[in-house]
């Protein structure tokens, strides 16, 4: 891989105690949600998510001690140079391989992790921002629990071409190394908000002309006889329970996905994913 430029800012001395305070501060950030809301910052692990959060959203950034060896033998010349041009501007901690993996939240670490700034955005932002040329889509989670299930959503959503996700503020944190890993990048992109009341944040976007579908056991249409080709957006329950009644109540439409055999329903996160890429083929058309 070659040596780093000089100008790369780099500890001095190598971190060689679990008891170190950046340490125990990289730990506390993946282990407690409190921590993480109390510094406004999270962890992220992997070249990849290195690579792709935003310069200014980095605070810190930690190396295993044979993270650079390693990667001495990776034939993707573009890929390291963009690394190292990466490294060079954030600088780095060295940390031996022991109190990597201790201070790691995966199995097996790459050996970098980074404390990133959470992205702070406004209700408004869900809505497509500065593209008023596209109809804003929406997901909607109420109390979704499941940390994969959450980001296999936002993956989703990103690949549909969702403009924004707005959770209940008992969905499962976003922020939850293992929702950061399931999202694959996508919690870097698109834009969410918890909602303290989601009752009166979806009023707000009916009042805005979205139209929200609800996935629902009464649905009259299948999910394929809807236009999504306008301000839309889709309601998603918890897990077990589905929506609330009173969320329910909300939707201006309900909607079905048909199932064949003797399924009766999909994962929460597969559901949201069929409404979500039908509303993204509708949109091609148009």
């Amino acid at each position: 891989m070659g040596n780093l430029p000089e100008s790369v800012k780099v500890g001095t001395d190598m971190i060689t105690s679990t008891s170190n305070a950046q340490i125990k501060k990289i730990i506390q950030l993946n282990t407690k949600g409190k921590a993480r809301r109390n510094s406004r910052a999270f962890v992220v692990e992997g070249v990849k998510m290195f690579l792709e959060a935003p310069l200014d959203w980095i605070e810190e950034v930690y190396l295993a001690e044979n993270f650079l060896e390693k990667y001495q033998g990776s034939k993707k010349e573009e890929y390291k140079q963009e690394l190292l041009e990466k490294l060079e501007t954030t600088g780095y901690e060295t940390v031996s391989d022991q109190v990597f993996r201790h201070a790691a939240d995966t199995m097996t670490p790459q050996g970098i992790l980074c404390i990133v700034k959470m992205p702070e955005y406004r209700r408004e932002d869900l809505s497509g921002g500065s593209d008023q040329k596209k109809a804003p889509l929406l997901l909607v989670t109420e109390n979704v629990q499941d940390p994969g299930n959450l980001g296999t959503m936002f993956r989703t959503a990103e690949g549909a071409g969702v403009t924004g996700i707005l959770m209940s503020r008992d969905t499962v944190d976003i922020f939850n190394p293992k929702t950061i890993r399931s999202t694959m990048g996508s919690v870097l992109r698109v834009p969410f908000v918890y909602a303290p009341d989601l009752k009166e944040a979806c009023g707000q976007m009916k009042k805005a002309g979205i139209r929200l579908y609800a996935a629902h056991l009464k649905g009259m249409h299948n999910y394929d006889q809807e236009d999504y080709t306008k301000a839309t957006g889709f309601l998603i329950g918890n897990e077990a329970k589905g929506l609330t009644d009173e969320m329910a109540a909300i939707a201006d439409t309900y909607i079905k996905i048909p199932m064949a055999g003797q399924v009766e329903s999909l994962n929460a996160a597969v559901a949201s994913s069929v409404l979500m890429f039908e509303a993204a083929r509708q949109r091609r058309n148009v």
